[in-house]
């Protein structure tokens, strides 16, 4: 018996052996800790530099006050929205253009337009180009199809094409929209 206690007295408990041997846990915690640690201050960071950029809207009213030099700003800070600019009409005569042929019969459009351009536009370019605005405005209906125009959305990509064809070649002013007031499909 003595021999059996003096084997128990040598052999240290289980528990204190594999601590005492392997200190992998301890290590595992601390580096846990510290890489915790780190991924969040990078965050921090992170949040902090997207805090700093400016937004959209801070952009879009510096660029409106450096184009316009701070005129229609506080109309732009109230409401969030651009005015609307008035501008001086200009009736053209009526139109009657071929549209793109498709599956069926050839199919042709009449229609009556206004255009609305800028106040400081001069309005005797629009006089002389009066021809140049016919020409671009068929150009633009003869390569729409029906379908195309039938829609509220086509409609409304129609007067926005009219007005950058227009645009283009204008040097006094430009045109501010395209009122459609009369439209017929046959």
């Amino acid at each position: 018996m003595a021999e059996e206690n003096e084997q128990m007295e040598v052999q240290p408990p289980a528990n204190k052996v594999a601590s005492a041997k392997n200190p992998l846990l301890t290590i595992l915690v601390i580096l846990n800790t510290v890489v915790l640690g780190a991924v969040g201050y990078f965050q921090y960071m992170s949040h902090q530099k997207l805090a700093n950029t400016p937004s959209i809207r801070d952009v879009v009213k510096a660029e409106m006050k450096k184009s316009a030099g701070g005129g229609d700003e506080a109309a732009l800070e109230e409401t969030g929205q651009a005015q609307v600019e008035d501008g001086k009409l200009f009736p053209l005569d009526g139109f009657t253009a071929n549209l793109a042929q498709g599956d069926g019969p050839r199919r042709f459009l009449r229609l009556n337009t206004v255009l609305k351009f800028s106040e400081s536009s001069n309005e005797e370019e629009f006089k002389r180009r009066k021809a140049q605005i016919r020409d671009s405005i068929i150009t633009t209906l003869n390569g729409k199809r029906p379908e195309d125009l039938l829609t509220v959305q086509g409609k409304n990509f129609l007067k926005e094409e009219i007005k950058a064809s227009i645009n283009s070649f204008l040097v006094d002013g430009h045109v501010i929209d395209v009122f459609l007031v009369s439209f017929q499909i046959n």
